[in-house]
């Protein structure tokens, strides 16, 4: 009996299991959606784990699936479950749960890369950005199809204080493909090193919990998977709009090899290109040579602010694109642009 005072624990009352909801509803992962359940309860609920204490928190889940995550977050004691589901079949399943906890789940059939969460949880629960975070999470097991424009679009929400983080600095706990979640954790000088490493640190504290190996999920997927834990930062390490970064970044990763004043070449249209790209390698004092993989944040820090400054000057600067200009040579059948063409999309899968 609980104490005089205090709630009794919620735990869900027996169920079905995972894999036996599964064959009820006849539900099988589509391998076009880049869908792999997690039957095993055990991870579910090491992942659920790795958000912190959700003992009365908000959560919202992403892409819930046939519900494994979602025991473990309903059994984690949390005040209001949010599930964001795609996908019509994995509904019924999901209303099951729902009505073994009477009160605490709410469904959304929708896409979660349109869904608005601006109204999602209660106002009482905003934070101050200086403040701790609000009582708030997202938890999911992405498809991996979905898991980079997600997060790089939930990113720009930490950069403008919008979207789910219109509440404060709200936490994620996400899955990704092992590959991706060592691209988002990798340091300086590191094989990974990329563009989604200095858009996800410069903005949160990013964290590389533990690997779950692809046997775990069904079907078995080709790659192991991580999860990763974010918490957005007080203070961006690049204090620029997110569009001025993004394209920054973007361009010095373009040729990963190449010394790193290559992809910053690009920001610049032909007519000035060498005299704009030597200015801004002397004013932020980067090393030309170096590799965009061995830039630090610092180095960043200094490319996004010197540019900011030389398109303040320049307003049309920004609205400057490479690929147009080179799209126009293209059509003039010079073969060297063409090969050029070709080269600037070497890492756009990153």
């Amino acid at each position: 009996m609980a104490a005089a005072g205090k709630a009794a624990a919620f735990h869900l009352p027996p169920l079905p299991t995972v894999g036996e909801i599964i064959k009820l509803f006849r539900l099988r992962a589509q391998k076009e959606l880049s869908q792999n359940f997690l039957l095993d309860l055990r991870l579910t609920d090491k992942i659920v784990r790795q958000a912190g204490k959700l003992k009365n928190a908000y959560v919202c889940e992403v892409g819930p699936g046939p519900g494994g995550i979602t025991r473990s977050i309903l059994n984690a004691g949390v005040e209001q479950l949010l599930l964001v589901e795609k996908d019509t079949r994995f509904i019924p399943g999901l209303q099951m749960l729902s009505e073994a906890a009477p009160g605490k789940v709410r469904i959304v059939h929708g896409d979660i890369l349109t869904y608005k969460m601006e109204k999602a949880f209660p106002n009482h629960l905003k934070k101050n950005w200086e403040d701790e975070p609000p009582n708030i999470h997202i938890i999911g097991n992405l498809p991996f199809s979905v898991s980079t424009p997600l997060i790089v679009k939930w990113l720009e929400n930490v950069s403008k204080r919008d979207g789910p983080f219109i509440y404060g600095r709200t936490q994620m706990t996400l899955t990704f493909q092992k590959e991706v979640a060592e691209r988002l954790t990798a340091n300086t000088g590191g094989k990974q090193r990329s563009r989604l490493s200095i858009m996800s640190q410069h903005l949160c504290t990013v964290d590389n919990c533990f690997v779950i190996p692809g046997q775990a999920f069904v079907p078995k997927p080709d790659v192991d998977v991580a999860v990763v834990h974010f918490t957005p930062l007080v203070q961006p390490k690049i204090q620029q709009p997110f569009e001025l970064v993004e394209k920054v970044v973007q361009s010095v990763f373009q040729f990963r090899r190449k010394y790193c004043y290559r992809g910053v070449e690009i920001l610049f249209p032909e007519r000035e290109r060498l005299k704009k790209t030597e200015q801004l390698m002397m004013a932020a004092d980067v090393d030309p040579t170096l590799r965009p993989f061995q830039l630090t944040m610092a180095h960043f820090r200094n490319l996004c602010n010197t540019y900011r400054k030389m398109c303040d000057e320049d307003p049309s600067l920004f609205a400057y694109n490479y690929r147009e200009e080179l799209g126009q040579t293209k059509r003039k059948h010079s073969p060297e642009s063409i090969d050029q063409l070709e080269q600037t999309k070497e890492e756009d899968h990153l």
